[in-house]
């Protein structure tokens, strides 16, 4: 792939994302200029906007973990809300091309990336480990968790969420800050 390709995919993707989140339908855009030329079908199409929720996640997930490593859940939970509400329509257009996929191929993939989420969700919340059976489940558990949080709460930003407690000085600054007043 040229670069100029890669760029024009890359703006194509991004012309996707805006006119998702703007229908909010769940089908795929492909009447956007430069769908297809630049996704082969609505596999790829839906398989780089996976990789573009996937990314996200993972990335709100290390945002939301830096700044609350106590409540592992709760933080992956925020992380996954604070994603569906910036990706809104890749969201939704991953959970009907998983509900109704147009043909194992599709069905394949979605599979795959529900099954890699779903694990990612549980290792990061520190629930279980990356060998283990149980991840899928668990992590299907943190996602149905997750889903309820986003229903009642606008984004969650980590410095919002878990403020830093404020920096007193020390008990002798503090008197001498009363006698000088």
């Amino acid at each position: 792939m040229t670069w100029t390709a890669f760029h024009n995919r890359g703006e194509t993707l991004r012309s996707v994302i805006a006119t998702s989140a703007v229908r909010r339908d769940g089908l795929l855009p492909m009447d956007i200029d430069g769908v297809s030329v630049a996704f082969r079908d609505e596999l790829d199409l839906l398989a780089a906007l996976t990789l573009k929720w996937h990314t996200r996640l993972s990335g709100q997930i290390e945002r939301m973990l830096a700044h609350q490593p106590m409540d592992l859940t709760e933080a992956v939970g925020i992380a996954w809300s604070n994603t569906a509400h910036e990706l809104p329509g890749v969201r939704m257009i991953i959970d009907h091309y998983r509900a109704h996929p147009i043909d194992d191929a599709m069905a394949s993939a979605m599979e795959a990336a529900s099954f890699k989420e779903h694990h990612l969700l549980a290792v990061m919340a520190g629930r279980t480990s990356i060998g283990d059976e149980t991840a899928h489940r668990i992590g299907a558990e943190i996602e149905e968790r997750a889903r309820q949080l986003h229903r009642r709460l606008p984004v969650v930003t980590p410095d919002a969420a878990y403020a830093e407690p404020e920096v007193r000085g020390t008990l002798l600054e503090r008197l001498r800050a009363v006698v000088a007043a």
